[in-house]
């Protein structure tokens, strides 16, 4: 089955060369000037990728991504950006963001990232649930409960609690928590991706009225997550 993606920005030359890349990596596209027409979409159709500009004249990109995850929507996010200021990128991903490219960017490269990224995403099937204490990772299902109550994350999220779940009470090193939750190896901002998702993950614990603290940093390491089992 093809994969749906929307693509947002106000160059009709751009969401043509994009719309081309993605649909030869086996992608469908519908294409957007605006957010605002963006969101319009979003409420009558589910897509598996949105692929936004983060400057449109009718709003930013990364209010359209805060949005979009409010609204308890996973759908994977790549962000585009001409800001070339790392603080930039990491605003982005802090209010939910999956993967940022900055332009001028290759189209075959996003093509990629996006078909690998998606792919990340999908459900796995045929998994048993794994329980950890009053945590349950759920493959088939792609969510996360605690205490039974679901935890809304995104995909990136979703994915980097379930590696740090799976260890419990024991140190995962960056270079492990960047191959198995981003499938790279590219250190080049690397340790801000990260610490931004780690951010976001315990601001969402936190609204679930969790305590954030079992997630702990290891200094010049990685991170801990500390739970007894049951």
């Amino acid at each position: 089955m093809r994969q749906h993606a929307l693509i947002v920005d106000d160059e009709p030359q751009m969401l043509s060369i994009i719309a081309f890349a993605l649909e030869t990596q086996g992608f469908t596209c519908e294409t957007k000037p605006n957010t605002t027409k963006a969101w319009q979409y979003l409420q009558d159709r589910s897509v598996d990728l949105v692929v936004l500009d983060v400057m449109t004249p009718t709003g930013s990109g990364v209010d359209l991504t805060r949005r979009i995850r409010g609204a308890g929507m996973a759908v994977p996010i790549i962000l585009l950006t001409a800001l070339g200021d790392e603080e930039d990128r990491i605003v982005g991903l802090e209010a939910g963001a999956d993967d940022y490219v900055t332009k001028p960017f290759s189209p075959r490269e996003l093509a990629l990232r996006a078909q690998a990224i998606v792919r990340r995403t999908q459900p796995v099937r045929q998994q048993e649930s794994v329980h950890l204490g009053p945590i349950t990772i759920d493959a088939d299902m792609q969510r996360i409960t605690w205490d039974g109550v679901v935890i809304p994350l995104s995909p990136t999220e979703q994915r980097v609690l379930t590696i740090l779940a799976s260890r419990p009470n024991q140190d995962i090193p960056w270079r492990d928590l960047l191959s198995e939750g981003w499938s790279t190896t590219d250190q080049v901002g690397a340790h801000d991706m990260i610490k931004t998702t780690m951010y976001r993950l315990r601001r969402q614990l936190e609204r679930a009225g969790i305590d954030s603290s079992c997630i702990q940093s290891v200094r010049g390491r990685g991170y801990r997550f500390v739970i007894e089992a049951s």
